[in-house]
């Protein structure tokens, strides 16, 4: 995907998980230089239609069927397939079979599954051997972070205190993660963690004013969240952690 067709903080908070997915494509995709990609909780195609594009088959499974309505006109429009199928993400096995995925993309989905183990379990399922799975959380020590940087103290400690990351009954989250609780997840499920980035270390941060009309000002900022993504200590305070794991091939 060409970062440059989204403007602003927009482009600045995909930047680093599209780089991310661009080189997992690049190291997993056959030699005849297709992959198959499998999008759990992929709704209206804002990953799946630009894959498509770049000519790898792909596989949207949504439990949301106005969703996979909007994908399949997304895709038309776009004038690419993308197959639409309505489903949860514990019955993936079942609805595409074994072995179906080079890749399987779970963004933003562990956070409200019933069972987590389950549904990484139905990932794993899904996966060939030597695939990849991309997963993306949202990070319980950035949602502490905001909380205290908006003047909510209380509500900042009891997101690090409470197991499931959570500020409270107002929180809209059901769940959140930590690096280590995220690997701990998928290595349950007999999965390799190959790599581990933050998402929106400091965009979430910037006024989104201030980089709409100063393109320089967001390659700037694209730049440096692409450094903090992989830095030890910086990356578990993003907003969103990305996780890809491998099956192994043997």
């Amino acid at each position: 995907m060409n970062s440059k067709r989204v403007r602003g903080g927009s482009r600045v908070r995909s930047a680093v998980l599209w780089d991310a997915l661009r080189a997992v494509l690049d190291r997993i995709t056959p030699e005849a230089g297709l992959s198959d990609v499998v999008d759990v909780g992929g709704g209206t195609g804002g990953f799946a239609v630009p894959l498509a594009e770049l000519g790898h088959r792909v596989t949207v499974v949504d439990a949301n069927p106005d969703a996979l309505a909007a994908l399949e006109r997304r895709a038309a429009e776009a004038g690419v397939r993308v197959r639409a199928v309505q489903g949860d993400a514990v019955d993936l096995p079942d609805l595409l079979g074994p072995d179906a995925a080079d890749l399987v993309l779970c963004h933003s989905v562990l956070e409200y599954v019933d069972d987590p183990d389950a549904a990484v379990a139905a990932l794993t399922g899904a996966l060939r051997p030597g695939g990849s799975v991309s997963v993306l959380v949202a990070g319980q020590i950035a949602a502490a972070l905001h909380r205290a940087v908006s003047g909510h103290f209380d509500d900042a400690r009891r997101v690090l205190t409470d197991p499931s990351g959570r500020w409270g009954e107002g929180d809209r989250m059901p769940r959140r993660f930590t690096r280590e609780s995220l690997s701990e997840l998928v290595g349950g499920a007999g999965l390799r963690v190959a790599e581990l980035h933050g998402v929106r270390i400091f965009a979430d941060l910037v006024p989104s004013g201030l980089l709409d009309g100063d393109a320089d000002s967001a390659d700037a900022l694209i730049a440096l969240e692409s450094v903090a993504a992989v830095h030890p200590v910086l990356r578990d305070l993003a907003t969103q952690l990305h996780l890809v794991a491998d099956k192994p091939a043997g």
